[in-house]
C-alpha cells in the first residue's frame, strides 16, 4: 500500500525541521556573534522603518500651505543618517555572522566526510562517487544559504511587516492595516501552495543531476576502457539521456517559477493600488496630508520589496533543505561495522591469528566461506591458493574487518577482532593488494601514506627495499613525480612496487600479500620475492596467491575450493598427497616450460 501524499508531505516537513534543528548547535558555538548580529539586525530595521516617517515630516514642512521659510536641515540630515544606518548595520551584521556560517559549513562537511569513511565496504561498493560528491557540494552550499536567509531575511522581513502594520494601524484608518494584512495573507498562502508543488520538481532535478554527474565521472574514471572499445558515442548517449530528463525537469522548474513570480506581483500590485486609492481619498477629504500619502506609498514600496523577497527566500530555503536532505541522509546511513562500546586496543606483538569455523556470505543467497578453520602462529607464514572465486581475498577483508562474519570468529592473540577498536586492528595489519589504486599525488606521498609521519630517509629506504628507488630516481621529478588518477601514469608492476614500499614503511605485526607479485614479470618477481621473504621474516604473514612458485617456502599452504579448505600442509606434503595442489603445480610447471620455449 502506497503512502498518501499528505503523509509523505508531513514526513518531508518533519525532516526539514530536523535538518534545521541539527544546525542549532553550530549557532550556539558562537552565541555572542549571533546575539550581536541579531541586535544589528533590529537596529537596521528600526532605521529602515523610520525613513518614511522622517520623509513625511520633510514633505509636510516643505508644503506651501505651511509657509516654510527655511529648509528643515535637521530633518534632511536625519533622513540621510537613517538611510546610512539601515544599510551600514546590515553590512556589519553580515560581517559578524560570516564566521558562524563558514564554521557550520566546515563542521558539517567534515562530519559527513568522516562518516563516509566509517561506513562499511558494502556501502562504498554500492555508492556512485559522482552522485555522492554532488550531494555533499549542494548540501554544504545549502547550509550557508539556510543560516543566512533564515535569520537575516525571514526574521527581519516579518519584523518590518509588523512595524509597518502597527504604524498604519495606530496613525491612520483601520482599513490601511486590514488591506495590508489581507494582501500579506493571500501572498503567503499563494507562495506556500505553489512552492510546495515546485519542490517535487526540484527534488527530481537533484536526482537527475546526481545521476548525470555519476555517469560522467564513472565514464572519465574508466577512460581507457571507453577507448579500448570505441564507446565514446555510447557513453555520450547514456550521459545525454540523463541530461535530457534533467532538461525536462529544469524547464518545468523555470516555467513554474515564472508562474509564481507573476502571481506574487499580481497580488502585491492589487494591494498597493487599493492602499493608494484609500490614501488619495483621505488626502482629498483633508484627513491626511501630502506627507501621509508619500508615507503610505514609501511604506508599501518598502513592504513590497521584502515581501517579494520573502517569497524568493522561502522558495530558496525549501530548495536548500531539499539540497541538504541527501547530504544529511548520508549521516543517517547505518554503520554496518562499528566498534563495540567496550572495545579495547589490540595488542598485536608476536601476533597469532586464528580463524575459527568462519562462515561468511555477502548476502543470504551468496555464501562465500564455509567452516574455514586455520591458525597462523606468531612469525609464521601461511599461504592460501585456489582458483578464482574460491574465497581467498575474502579472508583478508574479514581480517581487516571490512565485513563481519556470520558464523565463527577471528582471533588475534586470543582477542576477538570484533571486541577491539577498528583503528588498532588495522594499524596492526599491512597489505599489498592485487589491484593497487594510488592517490592522484606524488610517488613520495603514496609511499608515505603507509606511515605519514615517516622521515624522507625512511621512505627512501622502503622504496629501496621494494626495488623501486632506482626507477623513481630516473624520473625527471624523482619522488615528486605525479602518478595520475588512480596511478595510471605508472605500469602495473611499478604500482605494485609502490604498494610493497608502502607496506614495508608501515612496519605492521601482520602482513597480507594478496597476489602481491601478480603484476610483475618473472624476472622482477624473482628479484622482489627474496625481499618479500625478508620483510615477512618474524612477522605473521598471510599470502594469497595464484602463482604457486611464490608460496613454496610457506610454513603451511591451504588449498581452497568454493569457499572450503580442501587440502592443507607444506609444499612437500601437498605434492606427496598428489591431490588438487599437485595438479595445479604440474599445470603451472608445464605453462612455464611452454613460455620458456617461446
Amino acid at each position: 500500500m502506497r503512502p498518501s501524499s499528505s503523509s509523505s508531505e508531513h514526513a518531508a516537513n518533519r525532516a526539514d525541521w530536523q535538518t534545521i534543528r541539527s544546525l542549532l548547535p553550530y549557532l550556539w558555538e558562537f552565541k555572542w556573534r549571533v546575539v550581536i548580529a541579531l541586535s544589528l539586525l533590529v537596529v537596521s530595521k528600526l532605521a529602515n522603518v523610520s525613513v518614511p516617517l522622517v520623509l513625511k515630516e520633510i514633505i509636510d514642512s516643505l508644503d506651501s500651505s505651511h509657509k516654510v521659510l527655511v529648509v528643515p536641515v535637521a530633518l534632511v540630515v536625519g533622513y540621510g543618517v537613517l538611510r546610512l544606518f539601515s544599510t551600514l548595520f546590515g553590512e556589519l551584521r553580515d560581517a559578524v555572522f560570516a564566521k558562524v556560517t563558514q564554521r557550520a559549513i566546515r563542521r558539517v562537511a567534515l562530519q559527513v566526510f568522516e562518516h563516509l569513511h566509517s561506513l562499511s565496504l558494502r556501502f562504498h561498493l554500492d555508492r556512485q562517487t559522482g552522485g555522492v560528491s554532488r550531494d555533499i557540494e549542494r548540501g554544504t552550499r545549502g547550509i550557508g544559504f539556510l543560516l543566512n536567509f533564515m535569520l537575516f531575511n525571514i526574521l527581519p522581513t516579518l519584523l518590518e511587516i509588523g512595524l509597518v502594520a502597527a504604524i498604519l494601524f495606530s496613525k491612520y484608518n483601520v482599513w490601511f492595516a486590514v488591506i495590508t494584512f489581507v494582501t500579506l495573507i493571500v501572498y503567503i498562502a499563494f507562495t506556500l501552495f505553489i512552492t510546495e508543488w515546485r519542490m517535487v520538481v526540484r527534488r527530481s532535478m537533484n536526482d537527475l543531476d546526481s545521476k548525470a554527474n555519476s555517469r560522467a565521472i564513472d565514464s572519465l574514471l574508466n577512460y581507457e576502457t571507453v577507448k579500448y572499445f570505441g564507446n565514446e558515442r555510447y557513453e555520450a548517449r547514456r550521459y545525454d539521456e540523463n541530461m535530457q530528463r534533467w532538461e525536462v525537469a529544469a524547464v518545468r522548474n523555470a516555467t513554474s517559477l515564472a508562474l509564481l513570480n507573476a502571481g506574487q506581483s499580481f497580488i502585491i500590485a492589487i494591494g498597493i493600488t487599493a492602499l493608494m486609492l484609500l490614501a488619495a481619498d483621505e488626502v482629498v477629504k483633508g484627513t491626511m496630508t501630502l506627507g501621509d500619502l508619500v508615507l503610505v506609498n514609501v511604506f508599501m514600496i518598502q513592504l513590497y520589496m521584502p515581501l517579494h523577497f520573502l517569497g524568493f527566500v522561502y522558495r530558496e530555503i525549501r530548495h536548500a533543505l531539499a539540497d541538504m536532505e541527501k547530504m544529511f541522509g548520508l549521516l543517517h546511513e547505518h554503520r554496518e561495522i562499528a566498534d563495540a562500546p567496550d572495545a579495547r586496543i589490540l595488542q598485536p606483538d608476536q601476533a597469532e591469528v586464528r580463524f575459527e569455523h568462519v562462515g561468511f556470505g555477502y548476502g543470504p543467497d551468496r555464501q562465500i566461506l564455509f567452516d574455514v578453520d586455520f591458525s597462523i602462529l606468531a612469525g609464521q607464514t601461511v599461504a592460501v591458493v585456489g582458483a578464482s572465486g574460491a574465497g581467498k581475498s575474502t579472508l583478508s577483508r574479514l581480517l581487516f574487518r571490512f565485513y563481519d562474519m556470520q558464523q565463527g570468529r577471528i582471533l588475534i592473540n586470543g582477542q576477538d577482532i570484533r571486541a577491539v577498536t577498528q583503528a588498532s586492528l588495522r594499524a596492526a595489519i599491512g597489505i599489498v593488494p592485487q589491484d593497487t589504486v594510488l592517490f592522484n599525488d606524488t610517488i613520495y606521498y603514496n609511499i608515505a601514506y603507509g606511515r605519514p609521519e615517516a622521515t624522507r630517509a625512511e621512505i627512501m629506504a622502503a622504496a629501496q627495499a621494494a626495488h623501486i628507488h632506482g626507477f623513481i630516481e630516473s624520473l625527471p621529478q624523482g619522488y615528486d613525480s605525479m602518478v595520475g588518477e588512480r596511478g595510471l601514469k605508472l605500469s602495473g608492476g611499478e604500482k605494485q612496487r609502490v604498494a610493497i614500499a608502502r607496506a614495508i614503511l608501515k612496519n605492521p605485526a601482520i602482513l597480507i600479500f594478496d597476489e602481491a607479485t601478480s603484476a610483475l614479470d618473472s624476472k622482477s618477481e624473482k628479484a622482489i620475492q627474496a625481499e618479500l621473504h625478508g620483510i615477512a621474516r618474524n612477522r605473521t604473514t598471510l599470502i594469497i596467491a595464484h602463482r604457486l612458485s611464490t608460496v613454496v617456502e610457506a610454513d603451511q599452504i591451504l588449498v581452497m575450493d568454493k569457499g572450503r579448505i580442501i587440502e592443507r600442509g607444506t609444499h612437500r606434503e601437498l605434492l606427496m598427497l598428489n591431490g588438487v595442489y599437485a595438479q595445479m603445480w604440474n599445470l603451472q610447471k608445464q605453462e612455464e616450460m611452454s613460455d620458456s620455449v617461446y
